[in-house]
């Protein structure tokens, strides 16, 4: 009876009409998220010269929103399968744009930090539920490929247009107008969400377990915090506090899974290898790129010394790549293989990065771009094709909680990504030896000592800049070749989980 009844609700499915009007507003939210993210990497030269924040500040304003995020996304996916994932979506973008509002008018380091764990916040309800929507808007398994593939591509447009539109305005106007672009597009997605998505809910929810979401939340903060102290200061007894605080509130959020009759996550779905293999890709991908990610921007404009707009552009091979690998990832996983698409982009990546390794002062930009792209094309074959997989595993009432445990390797991935190899960079580069007369605020960050270069004696200041930007690349060097190491380890980890994984080919 089954097999009789399903042909007719999948074609059912792909008939009904509006569903690629509802994508499109899903991947509005997708543009939100992105766009925020990649624009404040544009914008860290200003925020340094304004607010004026040390390199541990800096490394939070960075990092503050992954954090967060990590610890709600699991909590805010089971919660949007609870009251409505169109509700939950909704909400979380309009309160996304009014904390926009909040970070562009930051007077303090420390109101930038709070701007961000807010967003971090708002942020946590919009992607799990852009993914769920999916899971239950298409049931045809080829069209959730492609509907996949454009969601990850509008991301991968959106480290693209933040960049540029970002370096447009920073260029014209103050850094705070680069989080003004949120309300736009915040705007839209909510007027024409309300007309075209479709509600969707878990039919028997069970209860939102409060104590669950504080044991997700202190455990995933105090663990990355633990990581990101012991990698800037070494372990000493608050990181390792800190850590085993972290790791006890996880077991017990784990045990508390196990024991509730309907949990907020349902832990035995680590039990099946294709998922926690592309959950585990996910997770070591962003992690070993996003060193690279956040000091890019600063590479380009306070290294080579290229305006915002040019180095937004200069940004742009990556974004084209996954475009296009997003586009045609689910093809090509249903052609060869899951895990030949997944362990061939990531190797890809990693071979990329470790190119990075040679960059210098005055490298020219072909070889840049060359390796950008590459990194582009990998990733948005991976992310794809995990993303599919994921989605594929569980039932369309799972569909958000599933959803959030991708997000929360994305977003754990680029947090300890940022307190790993960003401390790296961070650690190196305060080690350079200035001439007589450097002030100590230089070695807080590149932008502290372009800051003070300009007011020093010319041939001071040139003694300066040639030695903070040389150590400022030889960090750069290092996290890029950590970054390959990661990125070949998780390529050789996803060959042996995906085995045998494919994509559903029917629905």
């Amino acid at each position: 009876m089954t097999s009789t009844l399903r042909p007719a609700h999948v074609t059912e499915a792909v008939k009904r009409p509006g569903r690629w009007l509802a994508l499109s507003v899903l991947v509005l939210a997708v543009l939100l998220v992105a766009v925020d993210a990649t624009v404040l990497g544009l914008a860290t030269p200003y925020i340094s010269e304004d607010l004026h924040p040390s390199g541990t500040q800096l490394l939070w304003i960075g990092d503050v929103y992954s954090f967060v995020i990590a610890g709600l996304l699991v909590s805010m996916g089971s919660l949007g399968d609870r009251i409505g994932r169109k509700r939950i979506l909704l909400g979380g973008a309009t309160a996304f744009g009014a904390l926009s509002v909040l970070g562009a008018y930051a007077t303090t380091p420390e109101l930038m930090i709070l701007a961000r764990a807010l967003l971090g916040v708002a942020g946590a309800t919009l992607m799990p539920a852009t993914l769920a929507l999916i899971r239950n808007i298409f049931h045809d398994a080829r069209e959730r490929s492609l509907a996949v593939g454009i969601w990850g591509a509008t991301a991968s447009a959106g480290t693209a247009v933040g960049p540029i539109v970002g370096g447009f305005l920073l260029e014209h106007f103050w850094w705070g107008s680069v989080f003004l672009i949120n309300l736009p597009v915040m705007a839209v997605l909510v007027l024409v969400g309300i007309r075209t998505l479709p509600e969707s809910r878990n039919p028997r929810p069970g209860p939102w377990d409060l104590s669950s979401v504080l044991l997700s939340l202190v455990g995933m903060i105090a663990l990355v915090y633990a990581v990101k102290e012991a990698t800037t200061h070494g372990v000493d007894g608050t990181s390792l506090g800190t850590g085993l605080l972290g790791a006890a509130a996880l077991y017990g959020f784990v045990r508390r899974q196990l024991t509730m009759p309907v949990p907020l996550l349902d832990m035995r779905l680590f039990r099946r290898r294709g998922f926690s293999g592309a959950v585990l890709a996910d997770l070591l991908t962003v992690l070993g790129m996003s060193g690279l990610v956040f000091f890019l921007s600063q590479y380009l404009q306070l290294v080579q010394g290229r305006r915002p707009f040019e180095a937004g552009l200069a940004e742009l091979p990556a974004a084209v790549g996954a475009v296009t690998a997003g586009l045609v990832a689910g093809r090509a996983a249903r052609r060869f293989s899951v895990r030949a698409v997944v362990s061939g982009g990531l190797a890809a990546v990693g071979v990329a990065l470790a190119a990075l390794t040679a960059l210098g002062e005055s490298t020219g930009y072909p070889v840049l771009g060359a390796a950008l792209l590459v990194v582009g094309v990998g990733a948005g074959f991976s992310f794809t094709v995990t993303a599919d997989v994921i989605l594929s595993s569980v039932p369309k009432d799972q569909a958000g909680a599933a959803s959030a445990v991708s997000e929360t390797a994305y977003e754990l991935g680029a947090a300890l990504g940022i307190a790993l190899l960003g401390s790296v960079v961070t650690g190196v580069y305060r080690g350079f030896t200035g001439p007589a007369g450097t002030p100590a605020g230089a070695h807080e960050s590149l932008g502290a000592a372009v800051e003070a270069s300009a007011h020093l004696p010319p041939h001071q200041a040139e003694a300066l800049l040639d030695a903070a930007r040389d150590s400022f690349v030889h960090g750069l060097h290092l996290a890029s070749a950590a970054g390959a190491a990661v990125l070949l380890a998780a390529s050789a980890v996803a060959w042996f989980l995906l085995r045998n994984q494919e994509l559903d080919s029917t629905g």
